[in-house]
């Protein structure tokens, strides 16, 4: 597998687009954290003091590479303090919540979100913030920690945005003609997926990381990988690789990892991705391809 992935130059990718993943063997995040168990009756903290707190990366991917991590640090007049640190979305309601007790002041502090609720189901797209709050019933623990004054203000960052899906073109694009669409004649059959013109070369990421269901080479396909997608009901095709994906069959990819480049391999006349979805219960085993459109103009708009 190393001799395989260093034998494929990738061009330079933008760590951005492809969630931190650098090359198609990335490894995976660090372990989500665990949510913890509130103190209860007993939950206490002093006055407190939002010192620094600084959430990375900006953008995340569900099952990307790179979960949001929040790195914060407390002021307090007591030695230990009860906290709870949430994930709220875009109108202030959390999603999901952390329990953290007996935390000391001017100690760093790190969580990091798998991108699940509370409820065990991936967040839905969009803006998010974290949110430290002394544990409690009291008013004040729906309220943020009030942060440091001063200089110390470019310390305070806590916004990120969550997608389920990363756009899997990292390159200048465009859909093609009529040719392109699913549901296009083709010679015995008709178009199962969608065509996304671009150059030669460009790298392709995984749309969603899941596992491996094949990767290899067949005449009308050309060289080609199919993904299931982790926590959905569908399988994606990438086809017309420039060369054979480094990633194999029953391997786990990411979301953003990069899995191969444009081509125009097997039966094809311009470089292009032939992208499809199919629905459960899956890749020819019982499933349906669907038009993808709407879904690749969506995550376009926001990769």
């Amino acid at each position: 597998m190393a001799a395989t992935v260093a034998a494929m130059a990738f061009p330079a990718i933008s760590l951005a687009g492809t969630g931190g993943a650098p090359t198609p063997a990335g490894s995976g995040p660090a372990p989500g954290s665990p949510t913890g168990s509130p103190a209860g009756s007993a939950a206490s903290s002093g006055s407190l003091t939002l010192l620094s707190a600084v959430a990375t990366p900006r953008k995340s991917f569900y099952y990307g590479v790179r979960y949001p991590s929040l790195r914060y640090v407390i002021g307090s007049d007591q030695p230990t303090n009860d906290l709870q640190v949430e994930v709220v979305d875009a109108a202030g309601e959390p999603v999901r919540t952390f329990y953290r007790n007996d935390l000391a002041p001017n100690v760093e502090y790190t969580i990091r979100w798998d991108g699940n609720t509370s409820e065990g189901r991936p967040a839905r797209n969009g803006r998010y913030s974290f949110r430290v709050a002394p544990q409690g019933n009291a008013p004040l623990a729906r309220k943020s920690v009030r942060r440091a004054s001063s200089s110390r203000a470019q310390r305070f960052s806590l916004g990120f945005a969550m997608y389920g899906y990363a756009f899997p073109v990292l390159g200048a694009h465009d859909y093609g003609s009529s040719g392109a669409v699913f549901g296009a004649g083709r010679s015995g059959h008709t178009h199962q997926g969608h065509d996304v013109m671009a150059r030669c070369g460009v790298p392709l990421v995984a749309a969603r990381g899941g596992r491996v269901q094949y990767s290899g080479y067949q005449g009308a396909a050309g060289n080609y990988i199919v993904i299931d997608g982790r926590g959905t009901q569908y399988d994606m095709a990438y086809m017309h690789l420039q060369s054979p994906s480094p990633l194999k069959a029953g391997m786990v990819v990411r979301t953003g990892q990069p899995i191969g480049l444009v081509g125009t391999t097997g039966s094809s006349t311009a470089c292009h991705l032939h992208f499809e979805e199919w629905s459960a219960p899956g890749w020819y085993d019982g499933g349906q391809p669907f038009d993808p459109l709407a879904d690749l103009r969506a995550w376009d708009s926001w990769s």
